[in-house]
């Protein structure tokens, strides 16, 4: 069991980065509440993700905030809003990207809410449009994991604590914000 601190969360119920960057976000609600609500094999309530078919493995997405700060001082720009990254939660302190793949659980105070890790969250070009230029690139191998909801509860802001089963291990917390990329082929 490791400790981590969820610091935000985003939920809003349509896409904001639809067409080509070049026109602009389309203006949609977006929230950015205190909690949230999890429901196994649908995804965060009042999410655009929750309960599509086609996303219901990956309806939750999950990034360290340090992946962001670490991407605003790589390309020497003042910090970025982290709602503009459009992930559902935003961690301090948790290697999201060792969490591909893999089963575990995070509970901030009401339980545990179980998350299958899948694939990466990969960056889209919208990143050097609401980011900085350049941040599209930078941020490959560190844009977070989108994760199916396997059980459902209530996730906080504030300390939390993650488990991990699998016997691989815990993931590192100084390694939160550094790219995941893989091994080159030899």
């Amino acid at each position: 069991m490791i400790g981590l601190e969820i610091v935000g969360f985003v939920v809003s119920p349509a896409h904001a980065y639809d067409g080509r960057p070049a026109d602009g976000p389309v203006a949609v609600p977006t929230s950015t509440p205190d909690a949230i609500e999890v429901r196994a094999g649908y995804g965060v309530v009042g999410d655009r993700y929750a309960g599509r078919a086609a996303h219901r493995a990956a309806a939750v997405t999950l990034l360290a905030i340090e992946a962001l700060e670490a991407v605003a001082d790589e390309l020497g720009v003042p910090p970025f809003d982290p709602v503009a990254a459009r992930r559902t939660v935003l961690t301090r302190g948790l290697e999201v990207e060792a969490l591909r793949g893999r089963e575990f659980a995070i509970d901030s105070g009401d339980g545990p809410v179980l998350l299958g890790g899948g694939r990466p969250a990969a960056p889209c070009a919208w990143m050097d449009t609401v980011l900085a230029p350049g941040a599209h690139a930078a941020l490959r191998g560190r844009a977070g994991v989108r994760c199916a909801a396997l059980s459902s509860g209530t996730l906080r802001l504030g300390p939390a604590t993650l488990t991990v089963s699998d016997g691989l291990g815990d993931p590192d917390p100084a390694r939160a914000g550094l790219p995941r990329r893989r091994p080159a082929r030899t």
